[in-house]
């Protein structure tokens, strides 16, 4: 038996890094698992996938329609589809502006409200949305994609006010510096990736990048009937990052 026993999950950008993990270990606990993306190879075969854009309205609706006729349902959404982006303000165009955002923030919005109807039918309705550290610290060149993941907090918020008396809970994640394909390609390009990775690690209190895994074990933390009384959290999954303040070794 596991606490995801009958219920129908929706995980956004589950094709690959921490939604890959987090639609695995939903449907490990017994959920049914639809995962929503551009593309996702190798996906179990108990797992239902449907490709859909978030920047596509249209398409997300008809994508959460499939997911209902396949399933019956919908109880858990993970808004996780996002990108990334680098640089300061002065380097980002505001074709890169409205890109980020369109995805990590009114995309989010546009899966949120075509799953509002379904949600409200369930007893144990959740989302949980990927934030980022970056909403709370300042990081270098991260201008554009700290702006998103602060929208994503407050959006967080605003939604489980407007929703918790409708028995929908909202929470979000905010990961400090994760091991996914997204900051591996980062890695990759970097003039010293070695040492570029180091610096990555030396930043997060607990010494190391945070992995997909436990990013997903918060994110089945919130989603859970077992949390019946979380709602408009946001849960940092960083090393410490955020709230520790370390003395230098030595």
């Amino acid at each position: 038996m596991g606490d995801f026993d009958g219920l129908v999950a929706l995980v956004t950008g589950g094709g690959s890094g921490i939604g890959r993990s987090t639609a695995e270990l939903l449907s490990s606990r017994g959920a049914r698992v639809a995962v929503l993306d551009l593309a996702a190879e190798g996906l179990p075969e108990e797992m239902f996938f449907v490709r859909a854009d978030v920047t596509d309205d249209h398409g997300v609706r008809d994508a959460v329609e499939a997911v209902v006729t396949r399933f019956g349902g919908i109880d858990v959404l993970v808004n996780n589809a996002g990108i990334g982006a680098q640089g300061d303000v002065a380097a980002a165009t505001d074709e890169e502006w409205h890109r980020v955002f369109d995805v990590n923030v009114i995309g989010m919005a546009r899966v949120a409200r075509a799953c509002l109807t379904h949600l409200r039918n369930s007893h144990f309705a959740a989302i949980v949305n990927t934030g980022s550290i970056a909403a709370t610290a300042g990081l270098p060149q991260r201008a554009v994609y700290s702006a998103s993941k602060g929208a994503v907090h407050a959006l967080t918020r605003a939604l489980a006010a407007d929703h918790v008396r409708e028995g929908i809970r909202v929470n979000a994640v905010a990961p400090g510096t994760a091991d996914t394909p997204w900051v591996r390609r980062l890695l990759d390009s970097a003039q010293d990736p070695e040492a570029e990775r180091a610096a990555l690690e030396a930043r997060q209190p607990h010494g190391r990048l945070v992995t997909a895994d436990e990013i997903a074990g918060a994110i089945a933390y919130l989603a859970s009937p077992l949390s019946g009384s979380t709602t408009g959290t946001v849960l940092a999954v960083d090393g410490g990052m955020d709230g520790l303040r370390l003395r230098p070794r030595g």
